[in-house]
């Protein structure tokens, strides 16, 4: 049998290209149209995402990693491939030309798609502060405070039962990064009872082999939404890590704004019952809170931050002059970078937006105080 033409091979992949208006169609749904994107997020998201995520979950590294590197590996191929059929192939020029552009007009059209149904319809969803039972309103210069030393007590409570290092900086007691993220992933579906919204069934976040590249461009941890898994960077100062992961299970389970994953992450933490992750999820709540408060006044914010007990600030040294060594054009670029995604899924702070987790924390300190 005669192989088919050229022609009729890439003929058989245009239709494909279908798929980049079916994801601007389905993008147009979510943001106009009132009760689409939470119909989506609560109906097909949930088993769409745990299916490929159980999928990818037999493997215990990051297939998203692999896929990353296997990708820029493959489309250099392909770009050195056509340099020289377009050097060497004489006729054939345009047929080659045409060819690999039709293929990429093809994977891009793909990805689009996937993107949108896999994390871009859920940025349109509505907030956990609408779907928890949270009031999101102007808060005073005292409420801040008290905030901010209400987390400062809780931290002081936890560090001098926590395991440390030779440095004397925190150190996770269990006994493998591993163990951290099965528990991470445990107490996720723990809050599942209090919180039907948020789904369990899903599998554990996964490390990251090229953490240290993750750390020179800023970044602590990426849903990947091609493989539906959570990625974390493991280089990183270790009383940040169980934050961090819950910070990406969030993501998983399909709260896309940054605001709403560092508070779930958070909130996670704090019901864990796990000294660990509880130090964790505080850690992260007060830094927003105080860089917060540093901004009204910077006076009061001085003074919770050296009322902390001095194992809490020496971590939060460590974790600066950790993070002081990768400053430089590549985080800046990989911050520019962030921002644009951002905004460009609607939210309009930018990288601004992970800072509006304070607003979900005071709306958390004024229902609490109202039980």
């Amino acid at each position: 049998m005669r192989n088919p033409p050229r022609r009729a091979k890439i003929g058989k992949r245009l239709w494909l290209l279908l798929l980049f208006p079916a994801a601007l169609l389905l993008h147009f749904c979510a943001a106009e149209i009132s009760g689409f994107a939470e119909w989506y997020a609560t109906g097909i998201y949930p088993v769409f995402s745990r299916a490929v995520n159980r999928l990818t979950g037999l493997v215990p590294f990051s297939v998203a990693e692999l896929a990353v590197f296997a990708f820029a590996l493959f489309f250099a191929a392909a770009l050195i491939r056509l340099a020289v059929r377009l050097i060497r192939g004489k006729g054939r020029r345009a047929a080659a030309a045409v060819k690999f552009f039709v293929n990429l007009a093809v994977l891009v059209s793909v990805a689009a798609f996937w993107f949108t149904a896999a994390c871009g319809v859920n940025y349109s969803r509505l907030t956990f502060a609408q779907t928890g039972g949270l009031e999101i309103k102007p808060s005073s210069k005292a409420e801040l405070k008290k905030l901010c030393s209400s987390l400062a007590a809780d931290l002081g409570g936890l560090r001098p039962g926590l395991a440390t290092d030779a440095r004397s900086v925190m150190k996770l007691r269990a006994g493998s990064l591993d163990e951290t993220a099965r528990k991470a992933a445990r107490y996720y579906d723990g809050m599942e009872r209090d919180y039907p919204l948020l789904k369990s069934g899903y599998g554990a976040p996964k490390p990251v082999l090229f953490s240290r590249l993750m750390s020179r461009c800023g970044v602590t941890g990426v849903f990947f939404p091609f493989t539906f898994e959570a990625n974390v960077n493991t280089d990183v100062p270790e009383y940040t890590l169980p934050a961090t992961m819950c910070h990406e299970l969030s993501h998983l389970r399909g709260y896309m704004r940054e605001d709403e994953a560092n508070f779930l992450g958070y909130l996670v933490c704090k019901k864990s019952g796990d000294p660990d992750f509880m130090y964790s999820g505080d850690m992260l709540a007060f830094t927003c809170a105080n860089n917060a408060l540093y901004s009204a006044d910077a006076e009061a914010a001085g003074r919770i931050y050296a009322s902390l007990d001095e194992g809490v600030r020496r971590d939060l040294s460590f974790n600066a002059a950790y993070w002081k060594r990768f400053e430089g054009p590549v985080s800046r670029a990989s911050n520019r970078l962030n921002d644009r995604y951002l905004k460009a899924n609607r939210q309009e702070d930018g990288v601004k937006s992970y800072g509006r987790m304070v607003d979900l924390l005071l709306a958390e300190q004024r229902a609490e105080r109202k039980e």
